[in-house]
């Protein structure tokens, strides 16, 4: 496939970082009104039902939107750079779903796409926005846990792991952000000048 017969996939990003944004943000009020019911059950339990359903339904488009968006992006990487380490199309998605391996192999999948996307990539600024955003998410999902098992009621908890939810949206945002940038300005680069008129 030739890279003028790819696109950076800017429509895709801007729908998956909008929907992570407010999927980021519905789980703030889900983890509130989590956190009322158990603290007082009879009052808010149909509440926090209902919210805890829309955050399902908002946190699985902005899934699916994303890993549309990764598979893309990795299209475009493999066509880019043929010879850089690119995931296969297979592992890109499959990765997110292997227990432990999913702790450290989407990050590493996300890094080989920014590298083969373009020479612009910036190995120290790039990696750390990357890491950034996998280190909020990996310690949110870290402190969700423990205030499920240890503490549910504990606002310093709650507060916590929603403002690492917050940071690792705004970080992955970035990410994409600047993974579809890169892309668009290499295929710009590399599209095929039209030959001008005769005459």
């Amino acid at each position: 496939m030739t890279s003028t017969a790819l696109k950076a996939p800017r429509t895709l990003a801007r729908c998956a970082q909008t929907a992570i944004g407010v999927a980021a943000v519905a789980d703030v009020f889900r983890a509130v009104a989590l956190r009322e019911h158990r603290l007082h059950p009879s009052d808010a339990s149909s509440e926090s039902g209902s919210v805890s359903e829309i955050f399902v339904y908002l946190m699985t488009l902005a899934i699916v939107l994303f890993l549309v968006w990764l598979a893309r992006a990795r299209r475009n990487a493999e066509s880019l750079s043929p010879s850089s380490p690119v995931p296969t199309a297979g592992w890109t998605i499959g990765a997110w779903f292997v227990p432990v391996v999913n702790l450290f192999a989407p990050r590493q999948s996300v890094l080989d796409i920014g590298r083969a996307s373009s020479p612009a990539w910036e190995e120290k600024r790039d990696v750390r926005l990357v890491t950034l955003w996998w280190a909020a998410w990996i310690v949110h999902g870290l402190t969700v846990t423990t205030a499920t098992q240890v503490a549910p009621g504990s606002m310093a908890l709650l507060v916590t792991a929603e403002s690492l939810m917050i940071a690792a949206a705004v970080l992955l945002g970035l990410v994409i952000e600047r993974i579809t940038a890169l892309q668009s300005a290499a295929l710009r680069a590399t599209a095929p000048v039209e030959p001008l008129p005769l005459g």
